[in-house]
């Protein structure tokens, strides 16, 4: 049995992302993520083979969607992304430490 703690083990510095696998099996990937004002890099783009449901369980980020579309997602807020959905971060919460929990499936 593994257990542990979303808000634990939190450096104080985050001079790159962080991205923890919490749990993974042959159809699903659960993922902490950190970021302190990171985003992703103009012009880059996910494509990834895997739907995404993401949260932002402390701090805000911004996704942009390939189409224009842009998402803020605040404390409790969550969206599903569907395979092949090309996006990405925009933006995090700058002042303090943006805590995702992205669940990777199908």
């Amino acid at each position: 049995m593994q257990a542990g703690n979303m808000f634990s083990q939190i450096p104080s510095q985050l001079p790159e992302e962080i991205f923890e696998d919490l749990l993974t099996t042959d159809n699903l990937r659960i993922e902490r993520i950190l970021s302190d004002g990171h985003f992703t890099p103009e012009g880059d783009w996910y494509d990834q083979e895997q739907s995404e449901w993401v949260m932002v369980m402390q701090g805000q980020g911004i996704i942009e969607y390939h189409d224009g579309a842009m998402l803020t997602l605040n404390v409790g807020d969550y969206v599903n992304i569907p395979a092949h959905i090309k996006h990405r971060v925009k933006s995090t919460s700058a002042d303090a430490v943006t805590i995702w929990l992205a669940i990777f499936y199908g």
